[in-house]
């Protein structure tokens, strides 16, 4: 399998809601989001040192009774050809596999699913879906139809998903996030993330000041109006532990 490993977490209890798991980062985006801190994943893989695969699966053999999943993110994974080979190792060892994707490989994601790989997948949304925000956000030109496409792909595969957003000030305000909102009406999940200016792609990033922890909860207020589970970033588990 010529497919690399650049980061590994060897186990996670907020990485994934409700499961603990590890965590694997491949290299390589077709994405340049200015405010992303994956900075050497996505623009110089080549000096991260590989982690073995045969390390890394020893690892989560060796965890797998108390491990419930795998998370496999990214740079974007599904642009790796040995991605499918991936997945059935840790789906062997009986664990649940989460994907992390941007959604501009809708191929690869209804592959995927159609094939029961994976059981949960994560994908960011930009922007709104209009080719000049979105190409902005995303720093490079993007198929705003593959986007949609994937949104419709998920929300209609029966698995469990999300779909989130890295507010970042420079690019995106409440409105343009309710617009996201109201684009996946009825999703399960819809999770807005706090940009942090910190390593990010683009230097400019790094005098952007963020919201405040109030703003993106009125964010999030005002996107319930199209997805009820909306939440920030670290206090979806507050909300479903109040459920309990």
């Amino acid at each position: 399998m010529s497919i690399m490993i650049k980061g590994f977490v060897e186990s996670s209890l907020i990485e994934w809601e409700g499961n603990i798991v590890a965590i694997l980062f491949l290299p390589h985006c077709n994405m340049r989001c200015p405010y992303c801190h994956a900075t050497h994943l996505v623009q110089k893989p080549n000096e991260l040192e590989s982690i073995p695969l045969e390390a890394v699966e020893k690892r989560i053999e060796k965890n797998k009774d108390w491990l419930d999943g795998v998370v496999i993110s990214g740079g974007e994974p599904t642009f790796h050809d040995d991605l499918d080979e991936l997945i059935k190792i840790f789906k062997d060892m009986g664990l649940k596999v989460r994907l992390d994707s941007n959604g501009t490989n809708p191929d690869k994601i209804e592959d995927l699913i159609q094939r029961e790989l994976i059981d949960c997948i994560a994908m960011d949304i930009k922007a709104p879906l209009r080719d000049v925000k979105y190409n902005e956000v995303g720093g490079v030109t993007c198929s705003l139809s593959d986007i949609a496409r994937s949104i419709k792909l998920i929300m209609e595969s029966g698995i469990e998903y999300e779909f989130r957003t890295t507010v970042c000030p420079a690019f995106l305000n409440k409105a343009d996030i309710v617009e996201i909102a109201q684009s996946i009406t009825g999703a399960s999940r819809y999770i807005l993330q706090s940009f942090r200016p910190t390593n990010c792609l683009d230097n400019k990033m790094f005098d952007v000041i963020p919201y405040s922890e109030d703003e993106i909860r009125d964010f999030a207020e005002s996107a319930r109006r199209y997805v009820k589970n909306c939440y920030v970033r670290g206090e979806e588990m507050k909300a479903l532990s109040c459920n309990w």
